[in-house]
């Protein structure tokens, strides 16, 4: 029986191959900070989530110890989801501009969210191995996704790692590696790669990454879906 996104998503959330990531989100679950105290954490790895005829792909690094691990969905419950989902109902790519928990109606439009590694890793640093035990879910959604044309990775380990990914997949991706930078472009089989830098705290607070930089990629994402 062929594979489709659900059955994917099964075999995500009952992945064990990193043993390290394991014991990390099981601790992160079972120790919250104190605005967290008394939810029922998801603690299981996440697999994406989106439209499955979507054209435009979002791909991060990986889930919050506290966002994604706790509420279930991928860059759902942090400072990094509020900017990502914001910028995507802007775009008209979702249905209303915030995610907060699974059962919120958040619906996205012609766009599909996901991550490179499906754990949140210590530190948000996962290992080439632990990097590598992932990217299989991600080549499985790539090829799954068959009407996907544009994919927008959010900092440079989603770009290295979406590149990776493609060429594990069959795609013929340009060599040298093309270099990762906000707004950088490049074309692999199908699909068009667009740098954007993570809206992570970091880079929000700091103005390295602002809300129009952000509303440009995904406008740039549009036209060419």
């Amino acid at each position: 029986m062929p594979e489709s996104l659900a059955s994917l998503a099964e075999k995500v959330v009952r992945c064990e191959r990193c043993p390290r990531l394991v014991e990390w989100r099981e601790h992160s679950a079972a120790n919250p900070p104190l605005r967290y105290r008394g939810e029922e954490y998801w603690g299981r790895p996440l697999p994406g989530f989106g439209d499955p005829d979507a054209r435009v792909l979002v791909v991060g690094l990986a889930p919050a110890a506290h966002g994604g691990n706790r509420t279930g969905r991928v860059f759902t419950g942090d400072r990094s989801g509020d900017w990502l989902y914001a910028a995507l109902h802007r775009a008209g790519l979702a249905n209303q501009a915030r995610s907060e928990h699974r059962e919120d109606g958040l619906r996205l439009i012609d766009s599909y969210v996901t991550a490179i590694n499906r754990c949140p890793p210590p530190a948000n640093r996962p290992t080439p191995a632990e990097r590598d035990n992932c990217l299989p879910y991600l080549v499985s959604e790539l090829e799954l996704l068959e009407r996907g044309r544009v994919i927008v990775a959010l900092g440079s380990y989603a770009w290295d790692g979406t590149l990776r990914a493609l060429r594990q997949a069959g795609v013929e991706v340009p060599r040298p590696k093309p270099r990762f930078g906000h707004g950088a472009e490049t074309s692999a089989g199908r699909f068009t790669l667009l740098g954007c830098y993570h809206p992570s705290q970091q880079n929000t607070f700091t103005g390295k990454l602002t809300q129009p930089m952000l509303d440009a990629v995904f406008a740039r994402a549009r036209e060419l879906s």
